[in-house]
């Protein structure tokens, strides 16, 4: 299985046996991604919440690869009025789909589309492929559940946020990476916009200067889990 970061929040998990999902398709209009969305494929489309810069270009992906989009209800209810395929689930619910289980989390954040239709709660998405489990936190702020995830998943790696202001720094990042315990720790949502500027390699040291692993990944790189 193979791990993309797009950067911002968006990473796409090809399987061995070929199936593509991504997550959070912000690329188009996002400034740090060196992939445009006519250049990626899904099978499938997860989305943590509403937000433009996570739906981004979901529905322009959708219609050229005919992708199932994941979401929680309100959100599912919202892409298929706009005509795509959606499978709609909830915040502690799992299912397993073709390339393995899916189980929505909660996340601390906002969830309301560009326009101004409501989102539904905003999630974490804990995905078990081909005997590995990523945690992609989703927008979030640091919430003690997290020991609880980590207690009941065995985190293989987790995405998450450093770069404050709308979601965790890397402070209370550090904080989720110990509570939830994964193997590898992966920075998202960061240096997208002058707001979100921090620094990844911070984050790597001081996880590591306590005994964890975190791998910072450039734009665009795709490394095998």
């Amino acid at each position: 299985m193979k791990l993309r970061y797009f950067s911002h929040s968006s990473f796409q998990i090809t399987t061995d046996d070929g199936k593509t999902i991504i997550i959070d398709p912000f690329l188009d209009d996002n400034p740090t991604s060196p992939v445009k969305s006519n250049e990626v494929e899904a099978d499938f489309i997860v989305l943590t919440h509403a937000h433009g810069d996570h739906v981004g270009d979901a529905f322009k992906i959708a219609k050229r690869c005919d992708s199932l989009f994941i979401c929680v209800n309100e959100l599912a209810n919202y892409c298929s009025d706009k005509g795509f395929q959606a499978h709609n689930m909830h915040i502690g619910g799992s299912h397993r789909f073709d390339f393995g289980t899916l189980k929505f989390t909660i996340a601390h954040h906002g969830s309301m589309t560009p326009d101004g239709t409501y989102g539904g709660e905003p999630a974490g998405v804990i995905l078990g492929i081909e005997g590995k489990t990523i945690y992609h936190t989703g927008d979030t702020g640091l919430f003690y559940d997290m020991k609880l995830i980590g207690e009941m998943n065995a985190i293989d790696y987790m995405l998450v946020p450093i770069g404050d202001n709308f979601t965790m720094g890397i402070t209370d990042a550090i904080k989720a990476v110990e509570l939830a315990n994964p193997k590898i720790a992966i920075p998202m949502h960061y240096n997208t916009f002058p707001v979100i500027e921090a620094d990844p390699q911070v984050f790597r040291k001081q996880l590591e200067s306590l005994g964890r692993n975190a791998v910072v990944l450039e734009y665009g790189e795709e490394i095998l889990v």
